[in-house]
């Protein structure tokens, strides 16, 4: 029987990505972390709109966008600034969100 090879999942990320604490890394690292964060916002957008029955266009109508930017911004596939997330929460219904900076306090977004 054929012998298979395994390499640590930490021993490829090293080598696609370079060593930890390299800048490669940490930059690869930022942007998974702001794609995650994209998506989970995205996500948090989809299904406010689900709960309300309302289509994508119906959402854009109401923000003065197209269907395909809603859709992009529920995919995580479209940078949301606080401005545009503003309108889309409150659009929603969502009246207030606050940032959370930890021991520095939070923020009142809108």
């Amino acid at each position: 029987m054929e012998q298979f090879e395994l390499t640590p999942a930490d021993e490829m990320k090293d080598k696609l990505w370079g060593k930890t604490g390299t800048p490669e890394r940490d930059e690869m690292e930022a942007k998974l972390k702001e794609e995650v964060h994209a998506y989970l916002v995205g996500e948090a957008i989809r299904k406010a709109r689900q709960a309300q029955n309302m289509t994508q266009e119906e959402l854009g109508e109401r923000i003065g966008v197209q269907r395909a930017q809603i859709s992009r911004l529920e995919k995580g596939k479209s940078v949301i600034t606080l401005p545009t997330m503003s309108r889309v929460f409150k659009a929603l219904g969502i009246a207030t969100a606050t940032l959370d900076l930890g021991s520095l306090g939070k923020v009142a977004l809108w």
